[in-house]
């Protein structure tokens, strides 16, 4: 998995590629997180267009990601979710937790 960190009008928004599994993606992520916390950046958009498996693990740290940021006033959203990663968040009815979009600009404006 690799994690690119950009800017976009105040919103920081990780391009995520790959898969975000057990012990390394999920690890990474959370770092990653984590790090922007530590930078009191508040608005993150994970943009998940690249990323083609998540699993347990990976699910579990994306709600963890949430409540972090959450417990600290910010917030995190969801942008691009493959056909198999949103039948994920639809079966485990995260789909309704998080505020999903399909294109960046109308995310971004969300904020």
């Amino acid at each position: 998995m690799k994690i690119k960190n950009r800017e976009r009008n105040g919103v920081t928004i990780l391009d995520i590629s790959g898969e975000i599994t057990i012990g390394q993606g999920d690890v990474e992520l959370r770092k990653e997180i984590n790090d922007l916390i530590d930078k009191d950046i508040r608005k993150i958009l994970l943009n998940l267009t690249r990323v083609s498996f998540i699993d347990s693990s990976g699910i579990g740290e994306i709600v963890r990601s949430m409540t972090t940021i959450q417990k600290h006033n910010g917030h995190l959203k969801l942008l691009g979710l493959e056909a198999k990663v949103r039948d994920l968040f639809t079966i485990t009815r995260l789909i309704t937790v998080f505020e999903t979009f399909e294109n960046e600009k109308e995310a971004v404006d969300s904020f």
